[in-house]
């Protein structure tokens, strides 16, 4: 067999190598992004024009994240902030509207004190999904149920959905247990296994 014959073999077998190697690389990077981002990565790949710019974004989120300085709450700061929150939902029977501007305030206060930037709505989502995927999106329909009946288009119930769906990302922010290292050292297999806590 001619030597230019030989030579076509071996690029083609090294061409087809790198195919193997590049979509396993690709594959490994989806599921740690699946597991790290849980039902924000569908939710990610269902808004982008392609699984390519969704995993870009996710990825560009989890880098941002993981150089933010993210920290717990000191147990007094938690403790202060629990009982604003009982008092902020004892405010909701006599104004709700109130209670749920109160609630995004605190939540915003809470999200500063540990650490995450104060950026616009859009990029405190995404910067929250890096290390709470599992209740962002109740942040997303908590803040635009609150839009809405800003502009007197809402209804008590989306009041009380409002206070519900920022209720469950209030109570991972404040959760003393809940250690936001535990994505950062690697092992999201066990962070994306708990399940979101149900709303109430």
């Amino acid at each position: 067999m001619a030597g230019w014959v030989w030579a076509l073999i071996v690029v083609g077998a090294v061409i087809v190598l790198a195919l193997v190697i590049w979509r396993a690389l690709a594959a490994r990077r989806s599921r740690m992004l699946q597991g790290r981002f849980g039902p924000e990565y569908q939710r990610t790949l269902e808004g982008a024009g392609s699984k390519r710019d969704a995993e870009a974004d996710l990825a560009a989120r989890a880098e941002r994240g993981d150089a933010l300085e993210i920290r717990p709450l000191p147990g007094a700061a938690r403790e202060r902030y629990v009982a604003e929150w009982q008092q902020v939902q004892a405010r909701f029977v006599d104004d709700p509207e109130g209670a749920v501007q109160n609630a995004d305030m605190l939540i915003q206060s809470v999200m500063s004190d540990r650490g995450y930037p104060m950026d616009d709505f859009e990029q405190r989502a995404a910067d929250v999904s890096v290390d709470h995927p599992q209740v962002v999106e109740n942040y997303r329909e908590g803040h635009r149920l609150a839009r809405v009946a800003a502009t007197g288009d809402g209804t008590t119930e989306d009041l009380r959905q409002a206070m519900q769906h920022y209720r469950a990302l209030f109570e991972e922010l404040v959760e003393e247990t809940r250690d936001t290292a535990l994505t950062r050292d690697g092992d999201s297999a066990e962070y994306s296994a708990r399940e979101a806590r149900p709303v109430r």
